[in-house]
């Protein structure tokens, strides 16, 4: 059967174009809340398929996405490399943080897939489960915004010891993006084994670098994991989401050659629809907060979308992910104007 967010990403326009949002299945569902309280910590909870696989089904049932999203985290990839990491209640994640060679010569891609194979079963499970005209999304996240975690050892902070490291011993900071890029295909590909159909970059911390460390640290190591899927598995789409980088985003997509880019929300539509969807599909990008606000002002930000970008290749997508205070009805209000669009 045909699959509309596939179609969008061969450079279809749809009349009705396919939706699917970032974080659909979390903490703002009570399913969701009632699930979670099954796991020790939230890595135990990605490692188990069972549950992995339950949470992904469950924004489908309620609110019928055209895409699934894997339900992991961007950082699995280093506690598979064998860095610590932790979940920790109110605080996030906590990694035991990289300080130089020494540490990063303690990491090792040699365990990856064996450490990661609940993930491809959770894969697996959801290829044969989802319906027939959805779409199952594998994800990872890019170099620079894994780095970001396994130097500063958190999230959230100036990011003063990472940009320090890649300034003033650059060729040993490109150490550890190297690893990151081999891992991160090898564990994308091994996705697509598992039957995901397309896949996502997330570099939500891409909006840090200006310039020469830009290109270094954002373009190149995505355009080498591009490059790396295109290799062994040439139809499938990888959309790229370089956060905050405003009209550099023309640049990631000319030079890495993704076939989908999703937009933050402070990207203008009007300059999308002008810019960036004559060069591939364009994904995103309503505002988060609106999805909480909901009311008129929702409505206004949705059609505002769809009116600027239904003209090309689009697929409706939030600016980032929907937050845990978010009312569910919010969602099913996004989803029921899009699927009346053009009808």
């Amino acid at each position: 059967m045909s699959k509309p967010l596939l179609r969008a990403l061969k450079g279809e326009t749809l009349s009705t174009p396919p939706f699917w949002f970032m974080r659909q299945a979390g903490r703002y569902l009570p399913e969701y809340r009632k699930i979670r309280k099954q796991s020790k910590n939230f890595l135990d909870f990605c490692y188990t398929p069972d549950l992995a696989v339950e949470v992904t089904l469950q924004p489908l049932r309620r609110y019928g996405m055209d895409g699934a999203i894997l339900f992991s985290d961007i950082l699995v990839v280093p506690d598979a490399l064998g860095q610590k990491v932790e979940f920790i209640e109110g605080r996030g994640p906590v990694l035991e943080a990289l300080d130089g060679m020494e540490s990063l010569s303690k990491l090792s891609r040699d365990g990856l897939h064996d450490h990661l194979a609940p993930v491809y079963e959770t894969v697996r499970t959801l290829a044969r489960e989802i319906p027939d005209t959805t779409t199952l999304i594998g994800f990872a996240g890019a170099p620079w915004t894994v780095a970001v975690y396994m130097v500063q050892g958190q999230g959230g902070t100036d990011c003063e010891k990472i940009k320090s490291w890649a300034t003033n011993a650059p060729d040993e900071f490109e150490r550890l993006i190297e690893l990151l890029v081999d891992a991160t295909a090898d564990y994308l590909l091994e996705q697509v084994k598992n039957g995901a159909q397309v896949l996502q970059l997330f570099d939500s911390w891409a909006g840090l670098l200006e310039g020469d460390q830009f290109r270094r640290w954002i373009i190149e190591p995505n355009r080498a994991i591009v490059e790396k899927v295109r290799e062994s598995a040439p139809d499938i789409p990888v959309i790229g989401f370089p956060r905050k980088v405003g009209d550099r985003y023309e640049e990631f997509v000319t030079e890495t050659g993704v076939r989908g880019i999703s937009l933050d929300s402070d990207v203008s539509v009007d300059w999308a629809a002008g810019t960036l969807q004559k060069k591939c599909t364009v994904q995103g990008n309503l505002d988060n907060q609106l999805l909480i606000e909901g009311g008129p002002a929702l409505d206004e930000g949705v059609n505002k979308i769809l009116t600027a970008l239904s003209g090309g290749p689009f697929i409706f997508n939030l600016g980032h992910g929907i937050l845990p205070q978010t009312p569910p009805g919010n969602v099913g209000r996004v989803a029921d104007i899009i699927k009346a669009w053009g009808r």
